[in-house]
C-alpha cells in the first residue's frame, strides 16, 4: 500500500517537473528567437516600446538603455522615422512617450523625425496605438525594445498584421532575473489569449 501512495504522488509530481522544464526550454527558444532578423534600415519606421520613467521625468535604466539603442540606430539610419511609444503610469508624473521625445531632442534627432504615441499602456496597445499613427500601407516596422521583450513584441506585431525586425537594447543587469522570469509568464499568456 505504502508503495502505491508513493507513486500516487511521485507521478504527478514528475509531470508538474517535466512540463515546467518544457515550457522553460520552450520560452527560452523564444527569448533567443526574438533577437532576430537584426534591423538593416530597410523599414521606415521604427516603434519604440516605453518603460518606467521614475520621479524627476528621469528615464529608468531598461528606458535609457531603450533610449541609448534607439539613438545609435537613428544616427546610423536617418531616414528612418521614429513612434516613441508609452503613456503615463499611475506612479509616473508624465507620459513615457514625452521623456522619449525630450531625450531624443536633446541628442540631436531632429524633431520632425519623431511622432508620439503617449496614450498606451501596455505592450499591444504600444503597437495598436502607434499602428493608427502611420500610413494604411505601412506593413513593416522596426521594433526597438529590451531584448528579453522582443519576441513578444513581435508576436503582437504578427496579430495586428505587421512584419518585423528587430533592435534590441540590454536589460540592465540588476533586473535581468526578474523580468525575464515575469516575461516567460507574459510569453505564454501571450500565446494562449493573443495579447
Amino acid at each position: 500500500m505504502k508503495k502505491k501512495m508513493r507513486w500516487i504522488v511521485l507521478i504527478p509530481l514528475l509531470v508538474v517537473v517535466s512540463g515546467g522544464f518544457g515550457m522553460w526550454m520552450v520560452t527560452s527558444k523564444w527569448l533567443d528567437d526574438g533577437l532576430e532578423p537584426k534591423a538593416d534600415g530597410s523599414n521606415e519606421y521604427a516603434i519604440v516600446l516605453g518603460a518606467k520613467v521614475k520621479k524627476g521625468n528621469v528615464p529608468s535604466l531598461s528606458l535609457h538603455y531603450r533610449l541609448e539603442a534607439t539613438l545609435a540606430y537613428a544616427v546610423e539610419n536617418p531616414h528612418v522615422k521614429l513612434v516613441v511609444s508609452g503613456g503615463q503610469g499611475p506612479d509616473e508624473d508624465i507620459e513615457e512617450a514625452i521623456v522619449m521625445k525630450n531625450f531624443l531632442l536633446e541628442n540631436g534627432i531632429a524633431e520632425e523625425r519623431i511622432i508620439v504615441e503617449k496614450q498606451s499602456t501596455s505592450t499591444y496597445e504600444n503597437l495598436k496605438f502607434s499602428q493608427q499613427l502611420l500610413p494604411d500601407e505601412v506593413d513593416s516596422v522596426t521594433i526597438i525594445t529590451s531584448d528579453y521583450h522582443l519576441h513578444r513584441a513581435k508576436m503582437l506585431a504578427s496579430k495586428i498584421g505587421w512584419d518585423t525586425d528587430v533592435v534590441a537594447a540590454e536589460t540592465p543587469e540588476v533586473v535581468e532575473a526578474k523580468v525575464r522570469l515575469r516575461e516567460r509568464a507574459a510569453l505564454l499568456k501571450t500565446y494562449i489569449v493573443g495579447k
